[in-house]
C-alpha cells in the first residue's frame, strides 16, 4: 500500500468530522456563529426596549458602546436588523419597529421567567442571577416560555421587582417611588431593588433589605439614609437608597398588620389564611395553592415535632407538614 493510500485513509475520518453537513466541525461553527449573531440581535432589541420605556431614542454609536463592539459589526448589526424589520431610523436615532418591540418584550419575559426560577426554584444567590439568566434568555421558544410561566405560577414580577411581560407583550402596572423621594416617617412597603450597577446592589442585599419589606425613613440626610422595618435598622448611601424604589402598603399588607404569620398560631388554636406573603412565588406558591392554603381557608397546627420543625396543619381536613420558614409567609387571623 502506497504512502499516499495510508495518508488518504487516515484523512478520510478526519475530513468526515470536519465536513460532515449537520454534525461536523464547520457546522458547530456555522451554528455557534448563528447564535452569537441572534445573542447580539436580542440584546441590542432589549437595550433599544429599555431606553424608547424610559423616554429616550438611541443613537448608533450610544449602541455601539452599550454592547461593546467595534463599530464595524455595530452597523453590520444595525444593516442587518433593519433588514429584518426590527429596527427603522429617524433622524440620528433608532426607534423599534412594531416586529422588533415584540421580539425585545420576548426576551424580556424570557430574562425575568429564567429570574425568577433561578432565585424562587433553584435557590441561586441573587447577585448571580441577573448574569445566569442574561445567558439563558437567547434559548426558549414562545411554546416553553409559556411552560415554564405556567410552571412557576403565572408570577408577575422579577425578583428584582421589574414586570414580566406576558405572551401578549402586556405589562402589569406597578407604582413606585425611588426612595430618595418618599416623605420620611410615612410606612411604604419595598417593590424594586435595582440590580444595576451591581456594586450598589450588592451594598443593597448586604444590609438585608428584601422585596416585600415594610420600612419608613428614620432619617435622610446628605451623607445617609437611615430605614427601619421596626425591628431592625439600614443605613445606606444616598446614592445606593435611589436604586430602592417603594410604593404604599397594598391592601393585603394593611390587612396582614392585624394579623400574624401561621407559625405563630399555638396548638389547637384556630385560624383563617388572610394572604399567602409576596415572597411566595413560583413552585412554592403554586404548591401552597394546590393544597388549598388559599385566602379563607381554615387552618389549624395540630402535630408538634420534637425539634419544632416541620409542624403539622389540619386544612380542609388534610393533615399537612409544613416547615417554619414556610409557615412564616402565611397570614393568618386568629378566629
Amino acid at each position: 500500500m502506497s504512502d499516499w493510500m495510508v495518508i488518504l485513509i487516515i484523512a478520510l475520518p478526519l475530513l468526515g468530522g470536519i465536513f460532515l453537513p449537520r454534525h461536523g466541525l464547520l457546522a458547530r461553527i456555522k451554528n455557534w456563529r448563528g447564535l452569537r449573531q441572534r445573542e447580539q440581535v436580542e440584546d441590542a432589541l432589549k437595550y433599544l426596549l429599555d431606553a424608547e420605556q424610559e423616554g429616550r431614542h438611541t443613537s448608533v454609536p450610544a449602541l455601539t458602546s452599550a454592547l461593546r463592539l467595534p463599530p464595524r459589526r455595530a452597523a453590520a448589526l444595525v444593516a442587518r436588523m433593519q433588514a429584518q424589520g426590527l429596527v427603522e431610523p429617524h433622524e440620528a436615532a433608532l426607534h423599534l419597529t412594531a416586529e422588533g418591540e415584540r421580539w425585545a418584550l420576548h426576551v424580556v419575559r424570557a430574562h425575568r421567567l429564567w429570574e425568577r426560577y433561578l432565585a424562587d426554584e433553584a435557590r441561586m444567590p441573587l447577585p448571580r442571577v441577573h448574569g445566569e439568566a442574561h445567558r439563558r434568555e437567547h434559548t426558549l421558544s414562545v411554546v416553553e416560555l409559556d411552560a415554564l410561566e405556567a410552571a412557576l405560577g403565572h408570577p408577575q414580577f422579577d425578583p428584582h421587582g421589574d414586570p414580566i411581560p406576558n405572551r401578549q407583550g402586556q405589562l402589569p402596572s406597578q407604582e413606585r417611588t425611588p426612595l430618595t423621594a418618599w416623605q420620611p416617617d410615612r410606612p411604604a412597603v419595598i417593590v424594586h431593588l435595582e440590580d444595576e450597577p451591581a456594586i450598589a446592589y450588592q451594598q443593597i442585599l448586604a444590609v438585608g433589605l428584601r422585596l416585600g419589606q415594610t420600612v419608613r425613613i428614620l432619617e435622610a440626610a446628605p451623607a445617609r439614609y437611615v430605614l427601619s422595618d421596626g425591628e431592625n435598622e439600614y443605613r445606606l448611601a444616598p446614592a445606593v437608597a435611589a436604586n430602592v424604589f417603594v410604593a404604599p402598603l397594598p391592601g393585603h399588607q394593611a390587612v396582614a398588620a392585624g394579623a400574624l404569620p401561621l407559625s405563630m398560631l399555638a396548638h389547637n388554636q384556630r385560624g383563617e389564611i388572610v394572604a399567602l406573603d409576596d415572597a411566595v412565588q413560583g413552585f412554592t406558591r403554586r404548591r401552597f395553592l394546590d393544597l388549598g392554603l388559599t385566602p379563607g381557608t381554615p387552618v389549624s397546627p395540630e402535630l408538634l415535632n420534637f425539634f419544632g420543625d416541620p409542624r403539622g396543619y389540619r386544612v380542609r381536613g388534610t393533615l399537612i407538614a409544613l416547615r417554619k420558614e414556610q409557615a412564616e409567609k402565611i397570614w393568618v387571623k386568629v378566629q
